[in-house]
């Protein structure tokens, strides 16, 4: 295959499928319907041409049987006045228009058979063609809903473009939430530490660490309250709990005296009278 043969086989190529991407079935079996529709008008029109054919050619012989009954009668008149020449001449007329009847007879046999040919071919195109028009109907409808299923289908799914595109405006809007929001955050931080100044209250870099030092010192005097208060009370629960057990002891003594006398405690040790020398 030649160069030529190839880049004309390749620009055909992409034509066809160019133009299957383009073609609507339903124009084309309307268009098709058209052409044969063009076709039965041309064979109709053919077979009133031959009918007209037909009927001119009876027309003709028609006249050509006046004729011929005329000469007939003049041959006889001329028998009748005894000129047998006349007669003659009348009856080699009739027989000439006899010869043209003969011919016009065989055409209009040809004609009529012609024309009965033409009137079954029409017949059998006409019903083709609403055989055409039923089938190009149907193949139409279905055409229809296939396509309306279709795009249904492709609107459900988001393949159509439409969902497509609202499909990706809707990522770009949630990826721009997401940036502006990160921004945000991070100059609130930024504010928050003092590498960006706010416009609405303008405070300078030495301010910053003032307030830095003050909020310091407030912890500061916050945390010493808390060890004060914290060492205040520890003393005063130590000296509840001494004066508690020298009262259990005083009680103790007591009943020990109360007792009658020089008792051993528990452990074996003599116990002394209050007031009394060990």
């Amino acid at each position: 295959m030649g160069v030529f043969s190839r880049i004309a086989a390749i620009f055909q190529a992409k034509t066809n499928k160019v133009l299957n991407r383009v073609e609507d079935p339903r124009d084309t079996l309307d268009l098709s319907y058209e052409k044969q529709l063009e076709s039965l008008t041309k064979v109709r029109r053919s077979v009133a041409d031959v009918a007209t054919a037909r009927k001119r050619i009876e027309l003709q012989a028609a006249q050509l049987h006046k004729q011929a009954d005329k000469l007939q009668e003049q041959a006889k008149a001329a028998l009748g006045q005894g000129n047998e020449p006349l007669a003659r001449e009348a009856l080699s007329r009739r027989a000439a228009i006899g010869e043209q009847l003969g011919e016009l007879e065989t055409q209009h046999a040809q004609v009529t058979e012609q024309q009965e040919k033409l009137v079954e071919t029409s017949q059998r195109l006409q019903g083709q063609v609403e055989q055409f028009r039923t089938r190009k109907e149907t193949l139409k409808a279905s055409y229809t809903a296939a396509q309306a299923q279709t795009q249904v289908g492709e609107a459900i799914s988001g393949i159509s473009k439409s969902m497509g595109d609202a499909g990706g405006a809707m990522q770009r809007a949630q990826d721009k939430i997401a940036s502006m929001q990160a921004r945000a955050g991070a100059i609130d931080e930024l504010l928050a530490s003092g590498a960006l100044n706010d416009l609405d209250r303008p405070v300078d870099d030495i301010q910053a660490q003032l307030d830095k030092v003050s909020a310091g010192t407030q912890v500061d005097s916050e945390l010493a309250a808390l060890k004060a208060e914290l060492a205040a009370s520890g003393p005063a629960a130590a000296l509840g709990d001494g004066a508690d057990d020298r009262t259990e002891d005083a009680e103790i003594v007591g009943g020990t005296a109360t007792g009658g006398g020089n008792e051993e405690s528990v452990s074996g040790n003599p116990v002394t009278s209050p007031g009394k020398d060990n």
